[in-house]
């Protein structure tokens, strides 16, 4: 197939989406043939620098495949390590269109205020000499795996939440809550609703000595910036309650209790390193959104963004982000939106009002579990999705390990789902030398909120 006049030779196409042009082939494509060098580097808090190194063409006639690759590329690296600062070097053009797409008013305002409320500084692109490249600096923070004393986890979902108690490393209480967050914009709705989770669990120990929470969005200093989960809170409101609902929801269990959050996709990253003793380890959490983390090979979490749902994976304008408004990000591809976008696709007939996102998946794995092509094709399909998209992570993080954790990859739709990636990984990417964590059945659906629990240090 053809992208911006680059040939991308995709051998192994999602059977229900044959166009999806995977960015981590089309990389490939794109540089065999450029030679001019510049760099992309990506600040963010305290100094931490990320720096990327790639090629664009000399010739003229691929000016406008530079500036959609490079775009696609500052994308990437925005929302994988996060920042507030963007330098293009070495070419000034280019950095003039970055410049354009993030101004205030441009396509990617979205990132851009995002990051301005994540770091609390006034976002900027800059164009410097490719010698005058920033050195890559990052600072990296202990990724957990404590396991003394009693403990509380929890997994925030956008469906569920997953709670479990330990008593040094053992399990006595694990349980699944079902939720609905998007449907209510009143704060003390989830307030509510997650100190009532934290008080049950609470019940199952003698006493509580450490709390550990997972969940999607981005948070600073224990205080909530971003989360998807709370999207429909008016901004006052989330002001006031949802900043803090944390640190409120477990004083609510014990004022002096520690606790700690961490951003789900570095704990299923966590998970799987703690279960596996493995080191360069990419998370992969596909539940109601698509999560993702990383733990380095000294077995710690690095301090990036690791917003996975919004890393880009398929080139072409067609599957977009409500939230964001861009397309071919991995919201659409890797999660509960994913399958009902392509069940859509492949002629499943939707059922009536008030079944909630979940309640659908479950119909559509239980169509699996019945033998329903259309269902079928739906689970292979994301499995495709997939391996192209661990290919295109292995760009961007040193990677020995993957790890595949959240309810898409369980059950009759998740095994369709998993031989599919092994096979295209096989196929496709038979250089790749990673390997596949995946955590028994109840593992993968729940498993995140046992290394969230192991969070803090007592």
């Amino acid at each position: 197939m053809i992208w911006n006049g680059i040939e991308v030779d995709v051998r192994n196409r999602p059977v229900a989406d044959p166009g999806f042009i995977p960015l981590g082939l089309s990389m490939d494509a794109f540089v065999k043939d450029a030679s001019r060098p510049v760099s992309v580097a990506v600040e963010r808090e305290n100094g931490n620098v990320s720096v990327f190194d790639t090629f664009l063409h000399e010739e003229e006639s691929y000016s406008a495949a530079d500036l959609a690759y490079l775009e696609r590329i500052v994308k990437f690296l925005l929302w994988s390590r996060g920042g507030w600062r963007i330098s293009i070097c070495g070419d000034e053009r280019a950095a003039k269109h970055i410049a354009a797409l993030y101004d205030a008013s441009g396509k990617r305002a979205f990132d851009r205020h995002t990051m301005e409320s994540i770091y609390e500084k006034p976002f900027e692109v800059r164009f410097l000499p490719l010698e005058e490249t920033p050195r890559g600096a990052e600072r990296t923070v202990p990724a957990g795996g404590f396991l003394d004393g009693c403990r509380i986890g929890i997994d925030v979902g956008g469906s569920s939440r997953k709670v479990c108690a330990l008593i040094d490393g053992r399990i006595v209480y694990n349980v699944t809550e079902p939720w609905q967050p998007l449907d209510h914009a009143d704060p003390d709705y989830h307030i509510a609703e997650l100190t009532a989770s934290l008080k049950r669990a609470s019940q199952a120990l003698p006493r509580v000595d450490a709390i550990g929470i997972s969940t999607a969005g981005i948070y600073i200093n224990n205080r909530t910036r971003i989360a998807s989960l709370f999207r429909t809170v008016p901004q006052k409101a989330f002001e006031e309650k949802i900043t803090d609902i944390y640190p409120r929801v477990c004083a609510a269990v014990g004022e002096k209790i520690p606790f700690a959050i961490a951003n789900d996709g570095d704990v299923a990253a966590l998970a799987g390193s703690l279960s596996h003793k493995a080191r360069n380890v990419v998370g992969i959490s596909m539940g109601t959104s698509e999560a993702g983390g990383y733990v380095d090979g000294a077995g710690t979490i690095t301090g990036r963004l690791n917003e996975f749902a919004f890393l880009p994976l398929d080139l072409r304008m067609t599957a977009r982000d409500a939230w964001s408004g861009d397309f071919g990000c991995g919201v659409t591809y890797l999660s509960s939106e994913a399958v009902l976008r392509l069940a859509k696709a492949v002629g499943i007939p939707e059922r009536a009002d008030g079944m909630t996102m979940q309640d659908r998946v479950r119909e559509i794995q239980r169509l699996v579990q019945s033998g329903d092509p259309a269902a079928i094709a739906v689970f292979d399909t994301i499995g495709c999705y997939l391996a192209h998209a661990i290919y295109t992570y292995q760009k961007f993080y040193d990677t020995e390990y993957v790890a595949v954790m959240g309810g898409i990859s369980a059950g009759p739709g998740g095994a369709i789902l998993l031989r599919r990636c092994r096979r295209v990984l096989a196929s496709e990417y038979p250089e790749l030398n990673l390997e596949l964590i995946l955590p028994e059945e109840e593992e993968r659906a729940a498993g995140q909120c046992f290394a969230a629990a192991t969070l803090v240090k007592l």
